[in-house]
């Protein structure tokens, strides 16, 4: 019976791709999971197994040609199947297996019994896009283990991007069948980062009681523990081979405990690891450079009563962008910096009388929306200073927004959100903002919509204390202000006489390229007087 195998889905949003290699001849034999070609994506990589045996009569496309997803790829001979054959292979076609409740060997029931019965197949969950420009992130803590159920939106992974601390849920229920990382490995977006069994839906159960072998369900099949094979031709994906290349192993040797003994990566692991024993629970692996160094430590600090020893540790992670941002913003921004104090006593009064009835959980009164809200209204008088320049500095963009980002010093580095549209707030609402914002940039789990569109940013340094700083404007920003810590000083009144008042530093750091002394001079009298006289604030608002 000849046969055309159907190119399934292979991404989501892929409807064709290249067709890079043929790894079959017309005319050769071939086994069930043997890969027959390697196609690429706009994404991947990938490697197409035989969902069946037989003998491979027609390539439909060369090298280099574009083949679309739900078209026939080749055509196969199927040596003489008989129909219940094909029925069983039109389900493994389609990327899934069948189960009945019983035994296999004890199971007499038709075949759509058993599919009305129980069927589920293997969805493969994608890392999807977690933030602009990230391309990959750090497994920090799987929250779940193979084998466990999960429901949809459980959370299943803590990963670390170069900006934050993001949490993935579960988009279906299910049964964990594969975690693909180990805690510290780094997770590419738009590949798996784990595979979830779950149930079929209706349409897809119909799709198999009418043998419609284009079904969209084609994902890796649910397959019964296998004891590791050793093959002469391994069964492998491009992944695997290019790992068993990179650790000089003979894939042929390794043992695989795949359908057909298709080797994993795991299988590679125990190979080197020396353990090639079947199903080795927690069998040793080889780790990364990163887990090396960071085992190397340990050891070294073992025997630190012994010796004294260097201890190195990768930069990732939140430190690792900011290095990377701060160099850039340094190397390519002229920048200059401009001191001044402000008297907060008047502030800090009004916000001592309206802190216990405006606080709660949810609402921290601090003094910084005051910061935040007499800024903006400063900045409508300066819009210069709520800019952004092209990167050859031709062109200023003159920003509507002003999304006042504050640097917060979280576990996992300092983060910078930003509270949207100040200009549009109240004290109140502003408050609630930094309160919600200030949680989860602590915590490490803020928001990546709440990093980006930062327009102008404040650092509180002096939270921790100091008093005079040299800000690094947050690119693509223009300026930045450090807040140094607040100081009870001696200070003349008009009358001469010496007074206690509450002072504070102020340090800003702005774009020279658009931005002159004067102009951030005058800026910040005006936002200097709203903060000293609280009262002008208040009728400068609309």
């Amino acid at each position: 019976m000849i046969k055309e195998f159907i190119l399934p889905d292979i991404g989501e949003g892929v409807v064709e791709c290249e067709l890079v290699e043929w790894l079959v001849n017309e005319g050769d034999t071939v086994s069930e999971d043997q890969p027959i070609a390697d196609v690429m994506t706009d994404k991947a990589l990938v490697q197409i197994p035989a969902p069946h045996a037989g003998v491979i009569k027609k390539l439909h496309y060369a090298k280099g040609e574009i083949a679309k997803v739900h078209a026939p790829l080749y055509s196969v001979d199927l040596n003489g199947h008989s129909s219940n054959d094909e029925t069983t292979l039109e389900s493994e076609e389609l990327g899934f297996e069948v189960k009945s409740s019983e035994d296999d060997e004890n199971n007499s029931m038709p075949a759509e019994a058993g599919i009305a019965k129980s069927a589920v197949k293997v969805e493969e969950f994608l890392l999807p896009d977690i933030g602009e420009g990230i391309v990959e992130c750090e497994l920090v803590e799987w929250l779940v283990s193979e084998g466990d159920q999960v429901v949809e939106d459980q959370p299943i992974a803590d990963v670390m991007t170069d900006k934050a601390l993001v949490q993935i849920p579960a988009i279906k229920s299910g049964k964990i069948v594969k975690l693909h990382y180990r805690k510290g490995q780094l997770a590419k977006v738009h590949e798996p980062l784990f595979a979830v069994e779950v149930e079929l839906d209706e349409p897809e159960m119909a799709a198999i009681q009418a043998g419609d072998s284009s079904a969209t369900a084609q994902k890796e099949t649910v397959s019964e523990h296998h004891e590791p094979v050793v093959q002469g031709k391994a069964l492998a994906s491009p992944a695997v081979r290019r790992m068993a290349r990179s650790m000089d192993v003979d894939i042929a040797k390794v043992p695989g405990t795949g359908k057909n003994g298709r080797v994993f990566k795991e299988d590679i692991e125990r190979y080197c690891a020396g353990n090639t024993e079947s199903g080795a629970p927690d069998a040793q692996a080889p780790v990364t450079e990163g887990a090396q160094s960071h085992e190397r430590t340990d050891e070294a600090v073992s025997v630190g009563s012994e010796a004294t020893v260097d201890r190195v540790e990768p930069i990732r992670g939140v430190k690792a962008v900011m290095a990377k941002m701060m160099t850039e913003s340094v190397s390519s921004i002229p920048h200059f910096t401009y001191c001044e104090e402000i008297d907060l006593t008047d502030l800090v009064t009004l916000r001592e009388s309206m802190k216990k009835k405006y606080s709660s959980d949810e609402l921290k009164l601090t003094m910084m929306p005051f910061f935040m809200k007499s800024m903006s209204l400063a900045l409508k008088q300066f819009p210069v200073i709520n800019s952004r320049v092209n990167d050859d500095c031709t062109e200023l963009t003159y920003l509507a927004s002003h999304n006042i980002g504050m640097a917060v010093d979280s576990k996992v580095g300092l983060l910078v959100p930003n509270v949207k549209d100040v200009q549009d707030k109240s004290i109140l609402e502003i408050a609630a903002e930094i309160t919600r914002l200030t949680t989860a940039a602590r915590s490490g789990r803020v928001s990546p919509a709440d990093l980006k569109a930062g327009t102008v940013s404040i650092s509180n340094i002096g939270a921790l204390g100091g008093t005079v700083a040299t800000p690094i404007i947050n690119k693509p920003e223009v300026a930045i202000v450090a807040l140094g810590k607040l100081q009870v000083l001696p200070r003349f009144n008009e009358q001469g006489e010496v007074e206690a008042r509450k002072i504070m530093q102020i340090s800003w750091s702005g774009d020279h390229r658009v931005i002159d002394g004067g102009t951030i001079a005058r800026f910040c009298n005006l936002w200097k007087q709203y903060l000293e006289q609280p009262q002008e604030m208040l009728l400068a608002m609309q």
